[in-house]
């Protein structure tokens, strides 16, 4: 029987998805979906505290710019459950662990555990990693039938796009500007501008695929967003509210709020910011946004809507 071990919430996701759930053993400080998984142990913890968004900008900048990763890994505990597959990431040094200390620590251990890297920078990687990770914990067969289901389910998101071209000839795509974070500001990255588009949106103030990089107010206000989404990463609905807040006390984005005719908030921790199945959820819900298509709208999805 397999030990699993994963060091990243969207892979915990992808693991549980397939099947794999009963031979997990551990996970990351952030892993908290499903909710059964939260018994087990935790071997991560981050070594910034959330304050500000401005502050802990600064302390992440410090951090990488030193060297110095932004997580601590609980080697004691990893050696102990000797795990035979551990999956983890080498994208994003930010979001969790990096690769490199992983594979540190992997390399004393006998025997030595498999290392899944999970890298995904679109949509259709993302729906290749729970082939990835279903081939790698012995789940395919399962794993298959979840990314056929998923990918129908985001075939049905581009249709309405599609068909909302065929009945309106002057059909103009809602200009969107996603905020993954709001102070500095960093606009949605790699899959979500992807996931806009295929909604029937477009995000000018960045591309598919292109990793989300830090933008001034002046670039924000060229785009003129039609559409608002508050969405910063790893951030839960009420710290998403203050940081509402915080931009309504800025004259830049009242004037922005003001000529845009949807805002709204989502919760960035568990929507939008990570790479696993529930980007599909995410395709779903921009499409109630964007088109008022209600039918769209996933049951218990985390967001409000504040204009």
């Amino acid at each position: 029987m397999q030990r699993i071990i994963s060091l990243l919430p969207s892979a915990a996701e992808i693991i549980c998805l397939v099947g794999g759930e009963p031979e997990m053993v551990a996970r990351s400080h952030e892993d908290d979906f499903p909710s059964t998984i939260q018994h087990l142990p935790i071997l991560t913890k981050s070594k910034t505290v959330f304050t500000t968004s401005a502050d802990v900008d600064r302390q992440v900048t410090e951090a990488l710019s030193q060297g110095n990763s932004l997580y601590d890994l609980d080697v004691d505990q990893l050696k102990i459950l000797k795990p035979t597959i551990i999956v983890t990431q080498d994208l994003c040094n930010v979001c969790s662990i990096d690769l490199v200390s992983v594979q540190r620590v992997a390399s004393k251990m006998n025997p030595r555990p498999e290392i899944v890297t999970l890298n995904p920078t679109s949509v259709a990687e993302v729906m290749e990693s729970i082939t990835t990770v279903g081939n790698a914990i012995g789940h395919a067969e399962e794993a298959a039938k979840v990314r056929a289901a998923l990918e129908g389910r985001i075939q049905k998101c581009i249709d309405v796009t599609v068909q909302a071209k065929k009945d309106n000839s002057d059909y103009k795509p809602k200009r969107v500007m996603f905020f993954e974070w709001t102070d500095p500001i960093y606009p949605a990255g790699h899959w979500t501008p992807e996931m806009i588009v295929m909604a029937g949106g477009v995000h000018p103030v960045n591309s598919p695929g292109i990793p989300s990089v830090r933008v001034t107010v002046e670039a924000v206000a060229a785009t003129e967003p039609e559409v608002l989404i508050i969405c910063p990463c790893g951030l839960d609905m009420e710290a998403t509210r203050k940081e509402y807040d915080q931009l309504m006390g800025k004259e830049w984005f009242r004037d922005l709020h003001d000529k845009a005719t949807i805002v709204a908030l989502v919760d960035g921790n568990q929507m939008f910011n990570r790479s696993g199945p529930r980007l599909v959820e995410c395709t779903e819900w921009l499409v109630m946004l964007l088109h008022d298509r209600p039918d769209f709208e996933p049951v218990g999805f985390p967001w409000e809507r504040v204009k």
